[in-house]
């Protein structure tokens, strides 16, 4: 088994992958989203985004200052941080609590934590739990989509965007509560699918989710373990409930398409710095951020549940690490 291994001196590069490749592959995969994004919410879009995505970048450039340290945005993992904090961000956000939420994702989680690799929790969420807990009423404020503008054409499109709406996730939360049916989340899977529904800036369209991530499983940028253990264990946690009561609780369907599932299962679970190392370690990590996410949906108060699952499983990492560690080439030498 080992008369094809190549032996030579040190350094020793195993993919033609860099930081900035993997980097770049997410930024084209996230570029639906971001369509989509500004095609439904317009400026508001453009504006969370850019804060975010610059918040980040000055953030990175002066604490590689403070520590004089060489620039390290050229790897553009401060640009994947601010996107996908930003489209996890509702569409009416202030820009300052955006640059804030950037700020905190890079100085706070990234680079306190030793820089790129070191990091303990995703950025993104870690920076969107923050901004939660300093701005509540703002995290879930949400409002309706700018495509309404042509039935309403007497009101400019900044006036649109601040009708507020329910998220479909709002009202799979009123219907376990019964305070509606699941007929109207049946009605609402069509919007969800293509976007045009109440929500944060990406999730709002799981088609562009799935194209995007569609695009990084075929350059093999992920690996398929991660995101398909996400949505099969969420499935399935809500596909017993669904057939206990189906007047009270949504579809598997329903549950994958809508809120930040598609955007947690292929942009943010599947993080190889804060995921498991091994193919066994990811299908746990996975199944339980998939799982966590619908204990939350269904049984916790909060409607949504994606931040929490992820964080939460951010921090078993290393236990699942240790569980299912790596076997060398030739294997584990039988060491007394």
């Amino acid at each position: 088994m080992l008369s094809k291994i190549t032996v030579t001196p040190a350094p020793h590069i195993s993919s033609k992958l860099s930081t900035q490749t993997i980097m770049l592959d997410v930024i084209i995969a996230l570029t639906p989203a971001i369509g989509a994004a500004v095609i439904f919410f317009h400026d508001r879009a453009l504006v969370l985004i850019g804060s975010c995505v610059l918040a980040c970048l000055w953030t990175e450039r002066i604490c590689n200052w403070i520590r004089k340290q060489p620039s390290t945005i050229g790897d553009l993992s401060a640009v994947v941080t601010g996107i996908i904090l930003a489209l996890s961000l509702p569409p009416a956000m202030p820009w300052w609590a955006a640059v804030m939420g950037g700020a905190f994702a890079i100085a706070i989680v990234k680079v306190l934590f030793g820089g790129l690799g070191g990091n303990i929790f995703n950025p993104a969420m870690a920076a969107r739990a923050f901004l939660t807990a300093c701005f509540g009423v703002l995290m879930t404020t949400w409002t309706a989509p700018a495509t309404i503008d042509a039935a309403m054409p007497q009101m400019g499109p900044m006036q649109t965007e601040a009708i507020t709406q329910a998220t479909p996730l709002a009202w799979a939360k009123m219907a376990v509560k019964k305070e509606t049916s699941t007929e109207t989340l049946k009605a609402q899977l069509s919007k969800t699918f293509w976007g045009n529904e109440g929500g944060c800036l990406g999730e709002t369209s799981a088609l562009a989710l799935l194209v995007g991530g569609a695009y990084l499983l075929w350059r093999k940028t992920i690996t398929w373990h991660i995101p398909l253990t996400v949505l099969a264990a969420a499935a399935a946690f809500s596909a017993v409930f669904y057939f206990i009561d189906p007047s009270r609780y949504a579809n598997p369907l329903f549950h994958i398409l809508s809120g930040g599932m598609l955007l947690g299962a292929l942009f943010i679970a599947t993080d190889p710095v804060t995921a498991p190392l091994t193919s066994k370690g990811m299908l746990v990590f996975g199944a339980g951020v998939g799982a966590l996410i619908m204990l939350i949906r269904i049984i916790g108060e909060y409607p949504e549940g994606v931040m929490y699952a992820v964080l939460v499983m951010n921090a078993l990492a290393p236990l699942i690490d240790r569980a299912f560690k790596m076997v060398p080439a030739g294997g584990i030498p039988n060491v007394k």
